[in-house]
């Protein structure tokens, strides 16, 4: 989290990998993504009442807000996010979470800056990804788009 100019915190947003590299303390940061993964946790608890398990399926809060959720997700397993700068330019590798063509699905990629070796690490680091997205009750399904770049389509399971 970030204090504005008032000395408020800013509230929290999960990174999705279209920032510019993350400026926080690392330790700072780390706490505010487990809080808001706690919280993450907290609704599913409270929300999915009508479930075995509660914590096994995303809640509404998420189905609504996918992007957000999927990037909480991913960020909260320690996974990286990609960042570009100013110019629009990949600055770092990792993650990205967009908007998929379908409504209510994410699109996840594995991006970096060029030389970076990004897409000979996607395989294994989508994979990643897709377990992490699973155990907490999203579909993550790979694909093979244009020039064979691989992604992810991640959307709650029923």
């Amino acid at each position: 989290m970030t204090a504005d100019s008032g000395g408020n915190r800013a509230p929290f947003e999960a990174a999705t990998g279209d920032e510019a590299p993350l400026g926080a303390d690392p330790r700072e940061r780390a706490a505010a993504v487990r809080a808001a993964f706690d919280g993450l946790r907290e609704i599913r608890r409270l929300m999915n009442t009508d479930r075995d398990d509660p914590l096994a399926a995303p809640a509404p809060w998420e189905r609504h807000q996918p992007v957000r959720a999927v990037a909480l997700a991913l960020e909260a397993a320690a996974i990286p996010p990609s960042a570009v700068g100013a110019d629009g330019h990949r600055l770092a590798t990792g993650y990205r979470c967009g908007e998929a063509e379908r409504p209510g699905v994410v699109r996840v990629e594995w991006l970096g800056p060029p030389g970076s070796g990004a897409a000979y690490a996607a395989g294994e680091e989508l994979g990643r990804c897709a377990r992490v997205l699973r155990e907490l009750g999203w579909e993550a399904l790979e694909y093979r788009g244009r020039g064979r770049h691989r992604y992810l389509e991640v959307e709650p399971l029923p």
